[in-house]
């Protein structure tokens, strides 16, 4: 095989690997700005039955899904001031971390949008104990995933 098309077919490998986390950055991206749309229009369109604290609780929402919005578009934007580059490993590990760091406040998004809907609902103070149960079973079938139950 002439040292050409081995490099060519590295390359290649390379230009998958970048679009895998671009396409993962992409899709998160498009959840979080979905989401950040949905409680937009609710903060617009307050309904008459909301109370002071689900107005900080909306405005929560908003600050934590606008900052994961923000982390899972890093990568993309870390490629586009930094290409080309040779170091993949690089690119790749501060991708991963944009993506980590992203998680927690877009978890922390969806906890607050349950919460609001919750005690839109049921108008009481324990929404916020009932927003947390499946995170609760997420956990827990997280833990499992290495038991035989899952």
């Amino acid at each position: 095989m002439p040292e050409d098309d081995h490099t060519d077919e590295i390359d290649d490998k390379l230009v998958q690997r970048y679009d895998t986390i671009l396409k993962e950055s992409a899709l998160l991206s498009t959840f979080s700005g979905i989401l950040f749309g949905f409680l937009l229009n609710m903060a617009i369109n307050v309904p008459d039955n909301f109370a002071f604290i689900d107005s900080i609780t909306m405005i929560a929402a908003l600050y934590s899904t606008t900052v994961a919005a923000s982390l899972f578009v890093m990568p993309v934007v870390y490629h586009h001031l930094q290409y080309p580059y040779g170091d993949f490993s690089k690119f790749k590990s501060r991708s991963h971390r944009f993506i980590i760091l992203g998680l927690i406040p877009a978890g922390i998004t969806l906890y607050l949008g349950l919460e609001l809907a919750i005690h839109s609902l049921l108008g009481s103070i324990e929404s916020f104990i009932l927003a947390s149960l499946p995170f609760i079973l997420v956990y827990f079938l997280f833990r499992a995933r290495k038991s035989e139950l899952l």
